[in-house]
């Protein structure tokens, strides 16, 4: 059925920073077909598009304490788009049997990011270091599948409540998650702006994780 969805995307530069270095992508996914020579009465190239099949949101947040922040950001909400447009398999109805697929999928284009941003840092050694956020929903009405590294947080609202769908991929957050630190305690810890898990930055291994909501 036929879904209206409102999106609305806006990013901030925040009171500590120079530069914003902050993305975000919302895109309608759907099948399109480009006519290359026909009978009928329509222009040679004209392009022919199908329905929606969902919705696509990324938000990436570079680390603004490392070098090149705002490429990394860039960088990754490119690769990823990229990924979903030309490798990843398309579930217009997902069934049971094949959602474990398309998790691993979805953790997949991250792993496909990783290797982009290696690749640029790698050939340019300025910008050794740089990493991103990055939180992605892609949404197949009624169902959402959120994959995620970092702290860029996901929410859903429904009902009056707001309820967190993500895991901050903070040090503080681990240590609380193992009994060493109070929730409490690590809501100011300075352990808190630090990141375990990251596109980029100095870490060899990519953790992705992938939620699912209706």
């Amino acid at each position: 059925m036929a879904i209206q969805m409102d999106c609305y995307g806006m990013t901030d530069i925040g009171k500590k920073r120079s530069s914003n270095e902050d993305h975000f992508l919302i895109a309608d996914l759907r099948k399109s077909l480009r006519v290359h020579q026909t009978s009928l009465g329509l222009d040679h190239q004209t392009r022919l598009f199908g329905g929606s099949q969902g919705r696509l949101l990324v938000v990436a947040d570079g680390m603004g304490g490392c070098a090149a922040g705002e490429r990394a950001s860039t960088l990754a909400i490119d690769s990823v788009a990229t990924y979903v447009l030309n490798t990843l398999h398309w579930f217009y109805r997902l069934d049971e049997n094949s959602e474990d697929d398309f998790r691993d999928d979805l953790k997949a284009a991250l792993h496909h990011c990783q290797e982009r941003l290696a690749i640029e840092m790698a050939a340019i050694p300025k910008r050794e270091g740089m990493g991103t956020t990055l939180t992605m929903a892609y949404i197949m009405w009624p169902k959402m599948y959120v994959v995620h590294v970092g702290d860029s947080r996901c929410y859903l609202f429904r009902d009056g409540r707001i309820r967190q769908i993500t895991r901050d991929h903070t040090v503080a957050e681990m240590y609380v998650e193992q009994g060493v630190m109070s929730q409490e305690d690590a809501d100011s810890s300075r352990w808190s702006h630090v990141l375990w898990n990251v596109l980029g930055g100095d870490a060899d291994d990519l953790a992705p994780e992938v939620y699912g909501a209706r």
